[in-house]
């Protein structure tokens, strides 16, 4: 659940609820959803209506940190 006194607006500035954005599964398996969960609730919301949902900041929990140069995106 999002701290309450969080506000998320989208590109037009219209505010939003994240809880209300769909998690697609790739983010459930992330290692970063629960310590990056502005930015993954960002990253879902822009993407909410698009037909591939794409992570640059992906990672499989208990993995490795990220590479430096490994910046190829993730999509489900």
């Amino acid at each position: 659940m999002t701290d309450k006194s969080q506000h998320y607006r989208d590109d037009d500035g219209i505010e939003f609820n994240p809880d209300l954005v769909p998690k697609p599964s790739l983010c459930v398996s992330c290692a970063k959803d629960e310590s990056e969960y502005i930015f993954c609730n960002l990253t879902r919301a822009d993407q909410q209506d698009d037909e591939e949902f794409q992570c640059f900041a992906y990672r499989p929990k208990g993995s490795v940190p990220k590479d430096e140069g490994d910046d190829k995106p993730i999509c489900f």
